[in-house]
């Protein structure tokens, strides 16, 4: 990682820094380059990798909860209402232990109210335990059917082998590297290679955040989560390529101006986008949690749950990597670059010769060269080479004699007088 420069952004600009500064939403929705997220970069560092490496000693040491589909074993579900009242956990462990001599591997409840049901997960059984438990539990707890009477019926099951379960695994497995080598060869042709480079690495902190907390927490792992991871993944990258996008207008032609460094122009192009992110990700955000409060709470559906719980930890990671990670490292891997470096130093000596003089450092304020337009930045660097010619000629230059410069005086024709120039040396 490159030597982070310590000097004075634009936004601890001293002339700029006079300015009002206004409320945190006006700042937010003008973009002015308030926020200095990117002169911050070390505290972002040290908190994206301390998370990161608890997410990775957490999915070494713990592991996963890999559901029924990748393990392979049987699932039995019915509801959590039977003649005699609401069915516990507790219950329905203890009838399963008593029918096949063992523990259940879980036994949850999933939904509220009259759509609640009891998910139970083991072990693969053959067809005689199958039977064995089902009549079991229908007798202790007599779980009622859609139409509110007790039935036998209102017990499924389904079984998964543990071949099968491997091949899931293996083809989730392929399904993220393959779009791992996609998004690499995107970003490859659209991107320069620092861009690239920030973007895979802010990408790879998403998969490891999202992966760590589902160990952490110990969410179960089902094919909807490795849906859902893939989802989260293309929303991460698309707002990373948004503000990079932003990024590449605002350095255009940077190298020939002394208006800002690379990392200045980088930190006004997040706050140019900043708001444009916090809404992106709060509209995603607001139809997630519709779907775990509706299709959890309400209709109990687990497979819903597995794909928001995915969905929210993604988009929210997603967008902090994007902010806050992505860009600080373009602008690192960008100053390792000796002509960014030069142009940086330029653009400090240009501030300290105006601090010095007491005088406006010739700059403009942000807002008035439009780095799209390419008549605006060619004005620019015409501009700059003309004040960097001007600084490089002496003041006084040595006058010529008139005459054609022979060194001879002239007559009132401008030609030579053939006298001397000088007086003569008396002998």
């Amino acid at each position: 990682m490159a030597q982070q420069d310590t000097r004075p952004t634009a936004t601890q600009n001293p002339q700029k820094a006079a300015k009002p500064r206004g409320s945190v939403l006006s700042r937010l929705y003008t973009g002015t380059g308030a926020f200095d997220i990117v002169g911050k970069r070390k505290i972002w560092y040290i908190a994206f990798g301390t998370l990161v490496l608890v997410c990775l000693l957490s999915i070494v040491l713990r592991g996963f909860n890999l559901g029924i589909d990748f393990t392979g074993g049987t699932k039995i579900q019915f509801s959590a209402t039977g003649a005699a009242g609401p069915i516990s956990t507790q219950q329905v462990s203890d009838v399963y232990q008593r029918s096949i001599g063992q523990e259940p591997a879980s036994v949850q409840t999933a939904g509220t109210g009259a759509a609640a049901t009891i998910q139970l997960r083991s072990e693969p059984l053959d067809q005689a335990q199958t039977i064995a438990l089902k009549d079991a539990l229908f007798q202790s707890f007599q779980p009622l059917g859609p139409d509110g009477t007790p039935s036998a019926q209102a017990i499924s099951d389904s079984a998964v082998s543990g071949i099968w379960g491997g091949q899931i695994t293996r083809q989730a497995i392929i399904a993220l590297a393959v779009f791992l080598v996609l998004v690499t060869l995107f970003l490859a042709f659209y991107f320069e290679r620092a861009m690239a480079v920030a973007a895979l690495i802010a990408l790879l902190h998403d998969v490891i955040v999202t992966a760590g907390i589902y160990s952490l927490v110990g969410f179960e792992v089902t094919p909807a989560t490795v849906i859902g991871l893939l989802t989260i993944l293309g929303f991460s990258l698309y707002d990373t390529v948004v503000v990079f996008d932003k990024v590449r207008e605002n350095v255009r032609g940077l190298l020939g101006l002394t208006r800002r460094t690379y990392g200045e122009a980088a930190n006004l192009a997040l706050n140019q986008t900043l708001m444009r992110s916090i809404n992106t990700s709060l509209i995603a955000v607001l139809p997630v949690l519709g779907l775990m409060v509706v299709g959890v709470g309400l209709l109990g559906v687990g497979t819903l749950a597995d794909l928001a719980l995915v969905q929210l930890v993604g988009i929210v990671a997603g967008a902090l990597s994007s902010l806050m990670l992505a860009t600080p490292l373009l602008v690192d891997l960008k100053m390792r670059d000796p002509r960014f470096r030069k142009q940086a130093e330029r653009v400090y000596a240009r501030r300290a010769r105006a601090a010095k003089a007491g005088t406006s450092d010739g700059t403009v304020d942000d807002d008035e060269l439009d780095a799209t337009d390419e008549e605006s930045v060619a004005r620019e660097l015409r501009r700059e080479r003309a004040v960097a010619a001007a600084a490089g000629t002496p003041a006084r230059a040595q006058r010529r004699p008139q005459g054609g410069g022979s060194g001879r005086p002239t007559g009132k024709s401008g030609r030579p007088t053939g006298q001397p120039s000088g007086k003569q040396r008396r002998r």
